[in-house]
């Protein structure tokens, strides 16, 4: 449901055109165009698709009608309409209009479109591309690093060059980035439109490991958290074709320009940090883009500003935050662990697998496209966040117990008890981990009464028993209501009287006995 929902973003929120979504999605156009009719059909906006279940969506999108019979639809002449789009004014939805008159059972106009594209590919013929305002960004990276010393003294790094370029202007940008990698790839992007002040409609980016996680002449799959920022900021993205340099040829000339203009001007430089770089090579870009163009007037600036930029998206009110997903499974505790912290989602979901998003600020939990959970992202290690609503009934009643509440009750008990839940907590590295006990001793006031629990914790702390099990001992066996003599000089008389009493038993022989048998074996008892 992932790819069908990111199927209707593009088309209701970026009003791309079906060839472009099949494109960008690696799906046929027919698919797409079939998912907006049924959407249609029903009059859903996206606020409603974003409130229906992958279930219900699913059920919505199903593909219930049979295929059009293939004798149905004439086959176009599309040697005919390659040689009429050469000429001026010509069209290719005037060319459809003309094949449907002709052929009211023929291909639909996407279906049309479509079969005339792949017509095109089989030529194996190279098309200069035409650029329409604000519609695609291409970006890659540039193979020449800059080296950036550490001055402490410490190993250099290679810095590696971002560089963007708008297709209808040729408006560039540049920057130099610690590394390839997928935060810094992003982070790249955002400043990108930030430079630009808007969003092209489509990014076309190479096939590098941090934009495409499997690379597909026909179908790549872009990464994760590289889609989650094209949703939000409204584009679309779509890869250059694996050896295909032509989908590219923008970016691959706006990074020979920038190799040539900038990075070979500064090739005697000596850096020490990533600023002080970024510092010249903005310098640099500002001058590349107010250079005149030699076959026509202007500079990219001036055709950005009259063409590209009017065509931009405007930029979302938050810049989009990095963030980080992963998999993991709801233990027990209906906790999941991040980096050693371990962080709650409601109880009824123990044991599922889950998707976890995490920012530097925040923790996300998803099962399928439904948030479950959020917090405050937290790297103490061996320790939770754990909210009350996520708790089952039991738990959370236990998680009413604070300190300051367990002092207070045990006051109110009784001074014996109060001792016994101070002592608890001495005794215990920690005093969370003498909680639990102190709360089972309170509870114990509710099966056997204030008054009775107040003279077992009494009787405890003469014996030394101090613990909810010695407690609850003394309760059930009714030693509360029994007078504690041990200690006194009563009981110690009455010891040493019952010690000195002698034992009279048919089974106790005594010392007589043994004497006897001795005797008759003539022996001793060594």
């Amino acid at each position: 449901m992932n790819l069908a929902r990111e199927i209707i973003r593009l088309g209701m929120t970026c009003n791309l055109p079906s060839t472009d979504i099949a494109n960008s999605c690696g799906v046929d156009p027919k698919t797409v165009r079939n998912y907006f009719q049924r959407i249609k059909q029903r009059n859903l906006s996206d606020t409603d698709i974003e409130r229906l279940t992958d279930e219900q969506l699913s059920d919505i999108l199903k593909n219930k009608r049979g295929r059009r019979p293939e004798h149905q639809s004439k086959k176009p002449d599309f040697e005919y309409i390659d040689q009429e789009l050469k000429r001026k004014g010509v069209t290719r939805q005037l060319l459809w209009e003309e094949y449907i008159a002709d052929h009211p059972t023929g291909y639909k106009r996407t279906q049309f479109f479509h079969l005339f594209r792949q017509w095109k590919k089989n030529l194996n013929l190279s098309m200069r591309q035409s650029h329409i305002a604000g519609e695609k960004l291409f970006v890659d990276y540039s193979g020449q690093t800059v080296t950036v010393h550490d001055p402490s003294g410490g190993a250099a790094f290679q810095a590696q060059i971002f560089v963007g370029v708008l297709g209808a202007s040729n408006y560039a940008y540049a920057e130099a980035t610690k590394s390839q990698g997928l935060s810094d790839w992003i982070g790249s992007h955002t400043r990108n439109f930030r430079f630009l002040g808007g969003v092209p409609e489509i990014v076309v980016p190479d096939n590098l490991k941090s934009g495409v996680t499997r690379p597909c002449r026909y179908d790549p799959d872009i990464n994760r958290e590289y889609q989650e920022m094209s949703v939000h900021y409204g584009t679309a993205i779509m890869p250059a074709r694996v050896r295909a340099p032509q989908d590219k040829s923008k970016a691959e000339n706006g990074v020979l320009l920038v190799q040539r203009w900038i990075l070979a001007t500064l090739r005697n430089r000596i850096f020490f940090s990533l600023e002080e770089l970024n510092r010249e090579i903005s310098t640099r870009i500002e001058r590349l883009n107010d250079r005149p163009f030699k076959k026509i007037s202007g500079s990219r600036r001036s055709l950005f500003e009259a063409v590209d930029k009017p065509a931009l998206k405007p930029l979302p009110t938050i810049p989009y935050t990095f963030a980080e997903w992963n998999n993991c499974t709801v233990g027990m505790d209906y906790h999941i662990g991040l980096n050693g912290h371990f962080y709650s989602v409601p109880f009824k979901h123990t044991g599922k697998s889950v998707t976890v998003r995490y920012t530097d600020k925040t923790v996300e939990v998803f099962l399928g496209t439904m948030r479950i959970a959020s917090h405050l992202r937290d790297d103490t290690p061996r320790e939770a966040s754990t909210l009350v609503e996520h708790m089952t009934k039991s738990h959370r009643k236990y998680k009413e117990w604070t300190p300051n509440k367990i002092l207070t009750r045990s006051e109110q008990i009784g001074e014996s008890t109060l001792e016994v839940v101070h002592r608890l907590i001495k005794a215990k590295q920690h005093p969370m981990q003498a909680y639990r006990a102190a709360v089972g001793i309170i509870g114990l006031e509710k099966k056997y009464s204030p008054g009775r629990l107040e003279i077992a914790c009494k009787r405890a702390l003469r014996i030394g028993g101090i613990s909810y099990k010695s407690i609850l001992s003394i309760l059930q066996n009714g030693l509360d209501h029994k007078e504690l003599l041990l200690g006194t000089s009563k009981r110690k008389e009455e010891l040493a009287q019952k010690a000195a009493r002698p034992i009279h038993h048919e089974n106790v022989r005594g010392e007589d006995y043994y004497l006897q048998l001795m005797d008759q074996k003539g022996g001793t008892s060594c």
